[in-house]
C-alpha cells in the first residue's frame, strides 16, 4: 500500500512539474512578446535604418507608386525623405501653424490645388500626386532636398537632406535594388490574414499591368521576377504585420517571422509567394 502510495506521489509530482515548465515556458514567450518592440530595418551597405511598422508600410506604398509610374529609384528615394520630413511616414489628418489645412503622408494643402481634403488622405493619391509634380522637371541631376522643396515648396527648404539616407535605403530595397534589405521584426499575429485584400493593394500600388497575382489557399502568389521580384516581395514584409504575413519566399530566400530574418529556402523561380496567418498568434 505504501509503495502505491508512494508510486502516486511520485507521478504526481512529476505531472507537478512538467506542467509547471509548461506554464512557465508559456508565460516567458508572452512576456517577450508584451515586450518586444515592432520595427522594421532597411539595411543597405554599412547603414541600417529604422522604421516601426505603420512608418515602413507608408515607405513601401511611395515605393510602389514609382514603380507604376515607371519612374526611376531616385524618384522613390525622393518621395520617402520628403515624406519623414513632413509627416514622419504617417498619414496624419492635421496640419501646423503654416499650413493648417495641410494633410496626409506629404502634409498636402487642399486650398494649395492639391486635391480634395478625401484626396489627399488617400495615400496612394498623394503618393501619385507627388510624383505628378516631380515628373515636371529634371529631379535625377539634383539634391534630393532641392528636388523635394522645389515640388513642396516648403518654409524649411533644406530639411528634406537631414532624411535623405534613409530614404535612399529604404527606396534601394523597396524598388529591389537591394535584395532581402528589409527585416520586420513583430509580435505574433493578432488576426487572420486576407489574400484578396492582399492581391488588392498590390494591384492598387503597384499597378495591375504590373501585377499577377492569385490566391492559393492561405498563400498569395505573385508572378514577378529580378527587380520587380524583390520590390514586392520587400513591400510584402513591409506589410507583414497589417496583413498577418508569417512569410515571403523569393528568389531561393525567405522571410520568416518566426525566425525575424531572412534565410535560404527552396523557392519557385519568378515567383513571390506571400504565406498569411491562418488564425490569431501565428508567428
Amino acid at each position: 500500500m505504501k509503495r502505491k502510495t508512494r508510486a502516486a506521489t511520485a507521478i504526481a509530482l512529476s505531472v507537478g512539474i512538467v506542467g509547471g515548465g509548461i506554464w512557465a515556458a508559456t508565460a516567458f514567450i508572452d512576456q517577450q512578446q508584451t515586450l518586444l518592440i515592432e520595427r522594421c530595418t532597411a539595411a543597405v551597405g554599412a547603414d541600417e535604418h529604422r522604421l516601426d511598422p505603420e512608418q515602413a508600410s507608408n515607405a513601401a506604398l511611395i515605393a510602389a507608386v514609382s514603380i507604376d509610374r515607371g519612374l526611376q529609384a531616385r524618384a522613390a528615394t525622393i518621395g520617402i525623405a520628403t515624406s519623414v520630413q513632413e509627416s514622419k511616414l504617417r498619414n496624419i489628418d492635421y496640419g501646423d501653424t503654416a499650413g493648417p489645412d495641410s494633410r496626409g503622408l506629404f502634409q498636402q494643402r487642399p486650398s494649395q490645388g492639391w486635391g480634395t481634403e478625401a484626396q489627399v488622405m488617400d495615400p496612394v493619391y498623394a503618393a501619385n500626386r507627388f510624383y505628378q509634380e516631380l515628373e515636371k522637371f529634371d529631379y535625377v541631376t539634383m539634391e534630393v532636398t532641392d528636388a523635394a522643396q522645389k515640388v513642396q515648396r516648403s518654409a524649411y527648404p533644406k530639411a528634406y537632406a537631414d532624411h535623405e539616407p534613409e530614404g535612399r535605403a529604404y527606396a534601394s530595397a523597396l524598388t529591389g535594388n537591394s535584395p532581402a534589405a528589409v527585416n520586420c521584426i513583430l509580435k505574433r499575429t493578432e488576426t487572420a490574414g486576407d489574400p484578396e485584400r492582399v492581391i488588392s493593394q498590390l494591384e492598387e500600388q503597384f499597378g495591375d499591368q504590373n501585377i499577377q497575382a492569385e490566391a492559393l489557399g492561405n498563400e498569395v502568389h505573385v508572378s514577378a521576377s529580378n527587380t520587380l521580384g524583390w520590390a514586392v516581395a520587400q513591400w510584402a514584409v513591409a506589410n507583414a504585420k497589417s496583413q498577418s504575413s508569417v512569410a515571403v519566399s523569393h528568389s531561393g530566400l525567405q522571410w520568416d517571422r518566426k525566425a525575424q530574418a531572412w534565410k535560404q529556402a527552396s523557392t519557385e523561380d519568378g515567383k513571390v509567394i506571400i504565406t498569411l496567418a491562418r488564425s490569431n498568434g501565428e508567428g
